[in-house]
């Protein structure tokens, strides 16, 4: 299978991969299918993490409230300690509130609350809206969920005022995956603090918690191994040392905002990179060429798996992949030697394992959802790919449930590159569909001919980026 045509969910994949394990000398081994080894390395008993150990700050916000708006802001109770939070009302409450869920704000120690883009919009609408700075930093979704819930449902006690009679929920990106588990059913089954929203809006967010970071070690691995310093064992310890000789053999300068390719094999790169984020579009290449995003994916290059102590085992394996950047049925000779010589790493099947009484470490999207989901994606994401939209649109129908979601690509190569305008028509389509039941349109993610379409992503784009060809693109000319 290609890189592109990977599995719908990578579970199925990780399934079979674990059948044909074969325990031997404390480490798994496994044949891949391109025929090199895959290892393991033991882990230890019992699982232990080490997020458990963090200890966190919540920063008491020092929000000024809008004109007309009343705020109410301090610190109350989290999952993993204290949370800081913000809530603004404005006089004209419409008796609904927005939560919204941040994005990764690092590994710092201090917990700030972060505004909304749509603040002054959802006031102006008679919104409320609330944000909580969640109890841990780190990839934690699991308090982000969990807080973000004890929030909504702290509302009465923090302000005075009765309950909300409907709560929306929006997030951006890793707060896109708090905002997609939010609605989703073992979230709700499973969760200490549960509130029943009636839409939600992830825009540039995880719509596939395993294939995120299935992606991050994709990528580093295979940029090492075409730039000739493969790894030899995992986690690959020597990567970040390794890291400036790896981007001198795939790039040009590497000091300005743009990353140009400098030999075949930075080409190579960046179409094996293609394939794994969802196949040919526009803005892809303006998108692998952004060295913020670049650094960022580069950044996590020997990590161990354990999504930096979120889990306590090993989470990514790449022995069902095979690397491609060629389109052509079969993989050529190079390719095939590419896929022969890199390391294949087998993930633990008890890395993110269902918990009793309580989500998982890292809470699962599995597109079991029963309210309006509506989410925005850019093209040219090369951090939070534009493949999740993908993977989501196959596990959302897989439930039966493709009524409830509508998606829409927008033409930007950055990380959660959004103009105000795609962002207020993404919400109003939202709340008028949760009103009426009117289902709005979306783009079509999954069908390969219609996102390599060079017009792709024109129907929601609002602004012009720089570098993005103009709306409509005129079809190339024969000769």
């Amino acid at each position: 299978m290609t890189a592109q045509t990977r599995s719908t969910s990578s579970r199925s994949r990780l399934q079979t991969v674990r059948k044909a394990s074969l325990l031997l000398t404390g480490l798994t081994l496994t044949l891949a299918s391109c025929g090199s080894p895959a290892v393991t390395p033991p882990t230890p008993q019992p699982q232990t993490r080490e997020q458990d150990k963090r200890t966190f700050t919540a920063v008491t916000p020092t929000f000024e409230a809008k004109t007309g708006a009343k705020i109410y802001q301090g610190i109350y109770d989290g999952l993993q300690g204290k949370a800081a939070y913000v809530i603004e009302i404005p006089a004209n409450w419409n008796k609904q509130l927005v939560m919204y869920a941040h994005g990764y704000a690092g590994t710092g120690e201090k917990l700030n609350v972060q505004a909304p883009s749509l603040r002054d919009y959802w006031l102006g609408l008679g919104y409320a809206w609330a944000a909580s700075s969640y109890s841990s930093n780190y990839y934690d979704v699991q308090s982000g969920v969990e807080d973000t819930n004890a929030l909504a449902l702290k509302f009465p006690e923090l302000t005075g005022l009765t309950k909300p009679d409907k709560y929306l929920i929006m997030g951006v990106s890793m707060g896109g995956h708090v905002t997609s588990a939010s609605v989703e059913k073992e979230t709700l089954d499973t969760a200490r603090n549960k509130v029943n929203y009636a839409a939600a809006m992830p825009v540039c967010g995880v719509l596939d918690e395993e294939y995120e970071f299935q992606w991050l070690g994709d990528y580093t691995l295979a940029a090492a191994q075409m730039a000739g310093y493969g790894a030899s064992s995992y986690p690959q310890s020597d990567f970040q040392k390794l890291l400036p000789d790896i981007k001198a053999a795939l790039f040009t300068d590497t000091s300005g905002p743009l990353w140009q390719v400098n030999s075949a094999q930075g080409a190579k790169l960046r179409e094996l990179a293609k394939q794994l984020t969802g196949g040919e579009r526009p803005v892809f290449n303006l998108g692998f060429s952004v060295g913020g995003l670049q650094n960022a994916v580069l950044g996590t290059g020997g990590s161990d798996g354990t999504l930096t102590g979120i889990l306590a085992r090993n989470f990514y394996g790449n022995t069902g992949v095979t690397y491609r950047w060629t389109t052509d049925a079969t993989p050529t000779v190079a390719e095939k030697a590419f896929n022969d010589a890199i390391l294949r790493v087998t993930a633990d099947p008890a890395a993110n394992p269902a918990r009793q009484g309580a989500l998982r470490w890292l809470p699962r999207v599995s597109g079991e959802i029963n309210v309006p989901v509506l989410t925005l994606h850019t093209l040219g994401d090369f951090y939070v790919p534009f493949r999740h939209e993908q993977l989501y649109n196959k596990a959302v129908a897989a439930n039966g449930k493709s009524g409830l979601l509508v998606q829409r690509a927008i033409r930007a190569p950055g990380h959660c590159d959004f103009a105000g305008p795609e962002l207020v028509e993404g919400f109003n389509d939202l709340v008028a569909w949760e009103k009426t039941g009117q289902k709005p349109a979306g783009d079509d993610v999954t069908t390969p001919s219609v996102v390599a379409d060079p017009n792709y992503g024109c129907k929601y784009t609002r602004t012009q980026r720089d570098g993005v060809a103009l709306c409509p693109v005129a079809p190339p000319t024969s000769n």
